[in-house]
């Protein structure tokens, strides 16, 4: 089996595609693929689909909804005399689950792989952190769940997917920087601060690539950009003992020191 949730939604039993094309199947499916191999109780399931107040119907609705996806499974494992679809879409007391292997679902392969690339940069290896976190990176098609209408729970998932998405890219570009590759993550940290103007990281990444490729002006205005979006957004000067501030006070420190060397007569 091999389920992708890290893009549009995507499951497989025998290269034939099992997911329902009908918006509530879908939340089921990918709920319980968020949760292969563990039970999803009925009444999470119940509060995805409807909220807090689910029809008097839910129940038996959502047993209709299993039923559609258990249909998808026979027609993918009509040459597979060894298992049912019962066997693969498992009923357990007030729950349900998806009998699969954590590595048969994309997210798992790709938090293993973030993690093996934060803890090499945390070990100060950064090349071998650098190729991690781009692999792992590479395991996304687009946003979590790009086509599936989420919930309350699966919205929740659908959050958490992308922060850490964020934060993995995060540490490759920090990666990068370590390498010296200055130049080859500029275009990107420039529509990253874009797209996150509160995020202090990112500026700083910016900043420090900016500065190390001879823009130095530039590097010291994101940081001008940074605390006057928090002024005018949060009322919020940025702490003295940010990493942004600290950031700006020894780039400007250099660039000062730098234009004293190049003088005339110096």
């Amino acid at each position: 089996m091999e389920i992708k949730v890290l893009g549009p939604l995507d499951g497989r039993v025998n290269d034939v595609c099992v997911v329902p094309t009908a918006s509530k199947p879908r939340q089921v499916f990918a709920m319980l693929a968020l949760n292969v191999g563990q039970v999803v109780s009925v009444p999470v399931l119940m509060e995805e689909l409807w909220g807090e107040r689910p029809p008097r119907s839910a129940a038996t609705t959502l047993q209709t909804y299993v039923l559609q996806l258990r249909r998808q499974l026979e027609s993918a494992l009509e040459s597979d005399r060894t298992r049912n679809a019962k066997d693969v879409l498992r009923s357990r007391f007030n729950g349900y689950l998806i009998d699969a292997e954590p590595r048969d679902v994309d997210v798992y392969a790709y938090e293993d792989l973030a993690a093996r690339g934060r803890r090499a940069l945390e070990g100060g290896d950064a090349e071998r952190a650098a190729g991690l976190l781009r692999e792992a990176l590479d395991v996304w098609r687009g946003p979590a769940l790009a086509d599936v209408w989420t919930g309350s729970r699966l919205a929740v998932e659908q959050t958490r997917l992308e922060e850490s998405r964020l934060i993995a890219l995060e540490s490759r570009i920090e990666a990068d920087l370590l390498l010296g590759r200055h130049y080859s993550v500029l275009g990107e940290l420039s529509v990253l601060v874009a797209q996150h103007p509160w995020h202090e990281n990112l500026h700083v990444h910016y900043m420090v690539a900016l500065y190390h490729t001879g823009r130095q002006w530039q590097a010291l205005d994101v940081y001008r950009r940074l605390r006057e979006t928090l002024v005018d957004e949060f009322g919020l000067e940025p702490c003295p003992s940010s990493s942004a501030t600290r950031t700006f006070r020894r780039l400007a420190i250099a660039r000062t020191r730098r234009r004293a060397l190049i003088r005339p007569g110096i």
